[in-house]
This record gives structure tokens, sequence and C-alpha cells, in this order.
């Protein structure tokens, strides 16, 4: 299967109003298939406002810069499953819970409807909790190119008028207004592009069905490490070969460190500390040496595996306390308390049942008494729809099918690591005669053990390949997001239910009664005109 990457385009905005038009305009777009905005449209307009006229005062040259736009290529098979207005919102809304800030979205296809892409205008200022606004003490003078002037004078011409384009602000109005915040720096770094793709990428992962629309891109600052790639008659093929396979190497620890939860800081501390430092020393010191990244590579995979079996073996460690805390904890009379019932309660049920031969009268029900008050209100009541799952939420239980796989994988290199490791103590405690004789065997046993550990490892890789993705941490980061968004579906399906779950059975119930009630009284309407014609006929 050919890998296909993400493709997102950043742009500076210096007419934030017009582009925001441009998009959202189904005269100005052929195949605009949603708009959605986090604000109205007054916000980009004291945005713009504002973003000048700091660009103003700053007296700088060029444009002022008001926004930015992202184009975030799409794959066609999202524009098949027919979803537009939850795709961009989902989109666009995920992008401001990350970063803070608003957004306007439009959905598009080009004229060829061969590129289906999201334009996304988002603002680099947010709104002040208070703004603060400026009133002029006395007449205040600007020249015309807005600079403050001290007296009337210096804006007059020779007429004794004033100047064209010159300004003035008199005593209690309003001469400056902020609304803003400064720019945020973190939209104006290199690295900002890589971090929106990686966001992207994976959430575009979350929504095709097809594994053959999985895209890619490769985290420089996360925790993994590019292999190279060999063209043809190469002449260091073979030294190429080998980083490449230790590369790989520390890339398959790092997905079982991702796997085990040890803590992702921990990961790029060890990689950064272990592999970043050390190769850049090396080349300061002895020039551009491949053969020393072997050695670099081992001690660094060496650390890491460390870290794991750590982290494993406390998690362990808790996981039985606490299974021991809970089987210590048992008691009979908690459970016999559940048996046994309140004695309060037994009383009131004697009281109300009824003596041995005797019949208790039905209580006389009217409609009154079975249409409660709250069953009226709810028979008015407009029920809002029941939360609908996200994709990502709905993605859940297969991810959590994969974790489940990938964790007893996982388990079974712990073991065998740990059984390795008892190997390898048992030999480097013999002695005397044994270490003759047992010596060879318990190498045998410790090289087998390790190249069943490495194809465990190997294999714990190739499983979230085959499940479509790129490495560990892309299925892991997914998994939660996944997670969470299921978590949240289901607290807002409890929370409808507590508010409208009943409501249904309340109308049925009323609509029952109802008709129970008509049923009756036609009945008896039918017994009265019975009565009255058997009373005529005696009559006659």
């Amino acid at each position: 299967m050919t890998t296909r990457h993400s493709f997102i385009q950043m742009t500076k905005l210096s007419n934030v109003r017009g582009r925001i038009t441009y998009i959202s305009s189904h005269a100005k777009q052929e195949h605009l298939y949603a708009v959605y905005e986090t604000t109205d449209r007054s916000y980009w307009t004291e945005l713009a406002r504002c973003s000048q006229q700091e660009f103003k005062k700053s007296g700088v040259d060029g444009k002022c810069i008001e926004a930015r736009e992202l184009i975030i290529a799409l794959p066609e098979s999202l524009y098949e499953q027919g979803m537009p207005d939850m795709l961009l919102k989902s989109f666009t809304d995920k992008f401001k819970e990350k970063y803070g800030v608003e957004c306007v979205a439009a959905l598009h296809h080009n004229k060829r409807m061969t590129n289906f892409h999201i334009h996304l205008i988002f603002s680099e200022r947010q709104l002040l909790a208070e703004p603060v606004i400026k009133t002029a003490t006395r007449n205040m003078f600007y020249d015309e190119h807005g600079n403050h002037v001290r007296t009337k004078k210096e804006i007059l011409d020779d007429t004794g008028n004033i100047r064209k384009r010159c300004k003035v602000i008199k005593k209690g109005e309003i001469y400056e207004k902020k609304l803003f915040t400064s720019k945020n720096t973190r939209f104006k770094q290199e690295d900002f592009l890589d971090e929106v793709k990686l966001f992207y990428t994976r959430m575009i992962n979350r929504w095709v069905t097809d594994e053959k629309d999985r895209l890619t891109v490769f985290d420089r600052n996360g925790p993994y490490l590019a292999t190279k790639k060999i063209g043809k008659n190469n002449p260091k093929t073979e030294q190429i070969e080998q980083d490449n396979k230790l590369r790989m190497d520390w890339n398959r620890e790092v997905d079982r460190a991702i796997i085990s939860e040890v803590p992702m800081d921990d990961i790029l501390q060890i990689k950064k500390e272990h592999i970043t430092e050390p190769i850049k020393r090396s080349i300061e010191l002895y020039g551009n040496r491949p053969q020393r990244l072997a050695l670099i590579l081992n001690m660094a995979i060496t650390e890491l595996v460390l870290l794991i079996s750590k982290v494993l073996e406390t998690a362990r460690a808790i996981r039985d306390k606490i299974l021991n805390t809970d089987d210590a904890n048992v008691d009979k009379t908690d459970i016999a308390s559940h048996i046994i019932v309140d004695n309060k309660d037994n009383t009131s049920a004697i009281e109300e049942a009824p003596k041995v031969g005797e019949i208790k009268p039905a209580k006389e029900e009217s409609f009154k008494d079975v249409v409660t008050e709250p069953a009226k209100a709810v028979a008015y009541q407009k029920i809002p729809d029941k939360p609908v799952m996200t994709p990502e939420a709905a993605a859940y239980p297969k991810f959590k099918k994969i974790k489940a796989e990938l964790d007893n994988q996982n388990n079974l290199i712990f073991q065998a690591e740990q059984q390795r490791g008892n190997l390898e103590i048992e030999l480097s405690d013999l002695k005397g005669l044994a270490k003759i004789t047992r010596k060879a065997e318990l190498q045998r046993k410790i090289d087998e053990k390790t190249d069943y550990i490495n194809r465990l490892k190997i294999g714990l890789s190739n499983m979230v390949r085959n499940y479509g993705f790129e490495n560990m941490n892309e299925f892991y980061l997914s998994y939660k997001e996944s997670k969470g968004a299921y978590a949240y579906y289901q607290q807002k399906v409890e929370d409808w239910k507590k508010s409208y779950g009943n409501a249904g059975t309340e109308i049925n119930k009323t609509e029952k009664v109802k008709q129970r009630l008509g049923r009756l009284q036609k009945n008896a309407e039918i017994v009265q005109n019975d009565n009255r014609q058997i009373k005529d006929t005696g009559a006659r």
C-alpha cells in the first residue's frame, strides 16, 4: 500500500473580512458544502481594526497581518460519507479547543471536483476579559500620518483650516479602544505548522473508513528516529542498512514504551540525553563518523528498556496490591446486610397488607389522579433529540479491542524478558564444574529467548501497522481521544436519560389512561342507553 502524506498549507491574511466573504459565498464558490463560524462577523471587523491600529503604531513596513488561514486537504472518501456540516464543525471546534482562538471555516471542492478541502481562518488574538477603553480628558490632535501632536496649530494650513486627513478628538470622546490581547507568538514559530499537520492527520485518519485513505506525516520532534532511504549504487549501502536496523530497533522500543504507558516526556528525555545530544557532541569532537552511531543507539535502547521494565514492574506491583486488598476486605457481614431488610420498612409493609379474609376495596382512580402534573408538563414539553455518537466515539470499541491485543503481546514480551534475565543470572552464578558443563546450554537458551523477544517486538510494531496506523504513538493518541469522546458521549446520553428518558414513557402512559377512560365512558353510555330503552319498552 502506497503511503499518502497529508497536505496542510498556512497563509497570512491582510484582509480577513474579504477572505471570509470569499470562502463562504455560494456566489463565489461553485462547490461550497458547509460554512461554520465560532463567533459572529462583527468579531472579525473589530479584529481587523485592532490589527491595523497595532500595525500602525509599530511603524514597520509591509502589510498588516490580520489573521491566518489553513488549507487542509481531505481524502475524497470523506466527501462520499455525506456529513459535511458535522465534519466541518468537528475539525473547527477541535482547533478552537486546542488553541483557544475564534475560527471561520468552509468546506469546498475545487472547480474540477478533484480537491476536497477545508479553508480554516483563525485569529492570532483573543478577546480581553475586560476591554481597555481610553477617553480623552482634553481635545487631542493627530496629523495626516496619525501621529499625536500637542497643539491645534500643528494641524492647520496657511489659511487656518485643519489640513486634510488630520483629525481632532474632542474631550470626552474615546480615542483608544483595546478589545484583544497581543498576537500569540506560537502561530509564528517554525514548528507550528508541523504540529498542526500531526494534529489534523490523526483526526483525518479517525474519520476515514478505508485503510488506503489513511495519511502519514513524520514528526521530527517526536520520539521516533527516521530511517534513511538507500539509492541505487550507493557506496554506503551497508553502513546505512546497519544504521537503519538500529533506528528501527529504537523505534520498536518506543512503540513498546508507549503501549506500556511510559510518559512521553520521559521517552523524549531519553532521546535527547542519549541520542540527540551525544550525536551532536560526537560530530563536534570527531567529525562525521557513522560507526559511532551504533554505540550511541545501543546505549539509548538499553536505557529505554530499563525504563519500560521499571514501569511495568511498578504497574504489576500496584495491581497485585489492589487485588490482595480487595480479597482481604471481603466481609461476610457485609453480604448478610444486603439480605436483611430494614425492620421499619417491614412494619409498614405488614400494616398495609390486608388481613386474612379481608378484601380491601380498590382505590378509585380518576383521570386527575392518574395523569399527574409532571406528566402533563412532559406531554407539552418538546423533547430534544438523543445525543448522536461522533465518529471518534464510534471508533472506541475497535480501538479498545486493538489495545487489548497489544497489551497481551506486550505482556508476553515482559514475561520473556524476565525469563531471560533469570537465565543470565543463573549463567553469571555458575562456578566450578557447572561453569564448564552448563555454560553452553544456558547461553543457547539465552540466545533463543533473545530471538523470541525480538520476534515478539517486531510483531508488536507490525500489529498497529496492520490496523492502518503508522506507529504506536499515532494509535495511542487516537485511542485516548476516542476513549475521551466515547466517555463524553456516554455522559451526554446519561444526562439525556435523566432529563428526558422517561418522558416518552410518561406520555404513553397518559395516552393509555386516556384511551382506557374513554373506552369505559363509552361503555357506560351504551349501558345507559340500553337501560333507557328497556324502561321505555316497559312503559309502553
